[in-house]
């Protein structure tokens, strides 16, 4: 004979209130239910060739988006250090303040350009408001 410890005990006898039994009803019960015959085999959703197929898929597209990414920041890397070399070139012996200076005056007409390709495409304008179009594929900015 073999007796349950006492937190088995506890746990069999709370499960067997749950199903309204005696604890001793509940013991048969579950002894019935293990000796009987079932396979517990589980059958995947997808093959492991499905699953490849998917990891694939997504590694490339991930690898595409890296790509766009790095491309959009050496956009914005390039269009921002050709403003400060440019200056630079116009005004040899800048001092490094003069430089913010002339990145904080010239940021306006810069943002005036990024607006206007985005109008009309990733933005509309009410009432000197803008808005996102919602229309086409998102953007990284």
């Amino acid at each position: 004979m073999a007796y349950p410890t006492s937190d088995q005990y506890d746990r069999w006898k709370q499960r067997a209130n749950e199903f309204d039994m005696s604890v001793s009803e509940f013991m048969q019960a579950m002894v019935e239910a293990g000796m009987k015959k079932f396979d517990a085999s589980v059958e995947p959703d997808e093959t492991n060739r499905e699953l490849r197929d998917q990891r694939n898929d997504l590694k490339d597209e991930l690898d595409r988006t890296r790509e766009r990414v790095a491309e959009l920041e050496e956009q914005v890397h390039r269009g921002e250090r050709a403003a400060v070399r440019r200056y630079v070139e116009q005004n040899p012996g800048t001092s490094f303040g003069q430089i913010v200076q002339r990145v904080v005056d010239t940021a306006p007409e810069r943002v005036n350009r990024h607006i206007e390709d985005l109008e009309d495409d990733a933005l509309r304008v009410e009432d000197d408001q803008y808005y996102p179009t919602n229309v086409g594929s998102r953007e990284v900015m």
